[in-house]
């Protein structure tokens, strides 16, 4: 089954700003003569990688949105210099921007299911519609308000 994670983009203010970040990560990665690859970097290893590498996007959280997502290539577990270990996240190197959803602040990053990156649609349809059904009632309840008043307009005239 399918998994994604989900983390924040901190100093990133827009989706340009994520597609501007990875094109400057790539570019400096082909001029260190490294493999054209977006890596981000973590402290921890998500344990669940099978379900991750099945088809899974890194969604960003952008100002209290998810906003966009990569997706997941490799996960690559690694100790750096001091000895601590850490992760790469191997992302493609293409921003893809999803229907924005509010979401809270939090350290590091989230698994997120399918199901919850695809609740965002159908929450905003279902808001959608209730929002065009209070609009139909409004502008109904204009009309026969306008109506009335033309009748009342030419009784008085009368």
């Amino acid at each position: 089954m399918t998994l994604n994670l989900i983390k924040l983009a901190v100093g990133a203010e827009s989706i340009k700003d994520m597609q501007d970040w990875v094109r400057t990560r790539i570019k400096e990665a082909k001029a260190k003569g490294l493999p054209r690859r977006h890596v981000h970097i973590t402290r921890m290893t998500p344990k669940r990688d099978e379900e991750l590498l099945d088809g899974g996007s890194l969604y960003w959280v952008i100002k209290g949105q998810i906003a966009c997502r990569e997706k997941l290539v490799a996960i690559e577990p690694f100790r750096d210099k001091a000895g601590v270990g850490r992760c790469r996240l191997v992302l493609e190197p293409k921003v893809i921007p999803v229907l924005p959803r509010p979401m809270r602040p939090f350290q590091g990053w989230r698994y997120l299911s399918v199901d919850d990156a695809r609740e965002a649609p159908s929450r905003i349809a279902r808001t959608r519609s209730a929002l065009a059904a209070r609009l139909q009632s409004i502008a109904g309840l204009f009309s026969s308000r306008r109506s009335a008043l033309r009748r009342f307009s030419r009784s008085v005239k009368d």
